[in-house]
């Protein structure tokens, strides 16, 4: 039904006196009362449908139903709280659809809620926001059954059906504080985001570690990605997580596991002195950018004849994680450059670490799961984050083709 625009005339008697925005968005502003009444005079239009006669209307007498006076309840909202009366039947079988019978809430508060919730406000603070704005209380437990309707949410999404093909798929953790038998512990929740073959991102999904992650629970993880459609996996980046690469050939025999390159030269730089870090990483990078790999051994040579007496744990390091970082060195510059780093991950990261770190600790496993799951849905609002995203893979994604031919086959869209 087409809505006719509203009557200026109304609207100026309604502003009449008008001196101050208070007196229209205020505690006892026009918009409550005006929400108020309309909501009220809705539901009594619908009680008229349901009944079939007008208020004080004879021809309800003896009708087999008729209205019953009106029930009271306190309703929240954005312009506050205020209190409803919703009409009654005396046969009780009036339900009101603008506002439920039972419902407290009014449309839009819960998504009030949950997005504050998801860009790190603790529930403490939503509580006094929605308090000092609105003039609303709300309970710590309201909040929190608001926003745990959301792990619904959270399963639906986590088994949601993926792309057949990626590109690129970055594994990485973050710490969170989590109580577990009365003690708060730092627990890892592992984030994997994929690009796909029409360069647009992805995140596949959130896994709690159990602690001492190895090969079984990375052939768990990448098990359920292959069953939700995941055929192939071009490329893997990650940062050194034991057991991954076992795991990646056993569900992706083709897939080539790639070390962050930046991760592997920020662990270079913990075993050694401040003062000593502008010059490793210069006698560090000719490894990293060599031509090939035999030039990059020779350059590994170097680096340790200058540091290993000083730093020997730095060339064990990179001995160590020499098979999954020399696969770098076999591509072209273009795809170097997006496997040089999971910086694709860590922007996502620092979106999640700063709801995180407002809470200080989680009381389950789930409810850290719930903020980090909030936490990535309000990422990208708008959609332009994706297409900015998008356009940079252009030059990495002609590369790809190229490099795994057969394997990388764009869609129309």
């Amino acid at each position: 039904m087409a809505i006719d625009p509203i009557d200026t005339k109304l609207i100026d008697t309604l502003l009449k006196g008008y001196k101050n925005p208070d007196e229209i968005i205020g505690k006892n502003g026009l918009l409550k009362q005006l929400t108020k009444a309309l909501l009220e005079r809705a539901m009594s239009a619908e009680m008229t449908a349901h009944v079939g006669y007008e208020k004080h209307d004879p021809a309800g007498n003896n009708s087999g139903n008729s209205r019953n006076g009106a029930s009271k309840k306190k309703l929240k909202g954005e312009f506050g709280e205020f209190e409803l009366e919703t009409p009654r039947d005396r046969n009780g079988s009036f339900e009101p659809k603008i506002i439920a019978k039972n419902q407290t809430r009014f449309t839009g508060f819960d998504d009030k809620i949950i997005s504050m919730y998801s860009r790190g406000m603790t529930t403490r603070e939503i509580e006094g926001h929605l308090k000092e704005m609105y003039g609303v209380e709300v309970s710590p437990m309201l909040i929190s059954s608001v926003t745990e309707a959301v792990m619904e949410e959270v399963k639906t999404w986590q088994s949601r059906p993926l792309e057949e093909t990626y590109a690129i798929l970055y594994l990485d953790a973050l710490r969170v504080k989590i109580r577990d038998g009365g003690h708060v512990q730092n627990k890892a929740i592992y984030v994997a985001i994929a690009v796909t073959v029409d360069g647009e991102r992805d995140i596949l999904g959130l896994w709690a570690g159990e602690g001492g992650e190895g090969a079984k629970f990375w052939h768990h993880v990448l098990t359920e990605i292959k069953n939700r459609g995941v055929s192939d996996v071009c490329l893997l980046v990650c940062d050194g997580l034991s057991g991954l690469p076992d795991a990646v050939s056993s569900v992706w025999p083709q897939t080539i596991v790639q070390t962050c390159v930046v991760h592997l030269l920020r662990n270079s730089f913990r075993y050694a002195s401040r003062r000593d870090w502008p010059q490793i990483a210069k006698d560090l990078k000719p490894i990293y950018t060599a031509p090939t790999e035999a030039a990059a051994l020779e350059r590994l040579a170097d680096f340790a004849a200058a540091w290993e007496a000083r730093y020997p744990a730095i060339v064990k390091l990179w001995e160590s994680a020499w098979a999954e970082f020399v696969p770098f060195l076999g591509f072209d510059p273009e795809i170097r450059t997006v496997i040089y780093t999971t910086n694709a991950i860590e922007s996502v990261n620092a979106r999640i670490r700063k709801a995180v770190k407002a809470r200080g600790h989680f009381p389950t496993e789930a409810a850290a799961i719930k903020c980090v799951y909030l936490a990535i849905m309000s990422l990208d609002p708008t959609g332009k984050g994706r297409q900015r995203w998008s356009n940079r893979w252009k030059a990495a994604l002609n590369a790809f083709t190229v490099a795994f031919p057969g394997r990388i086959i764009r869609t129309t869209k």
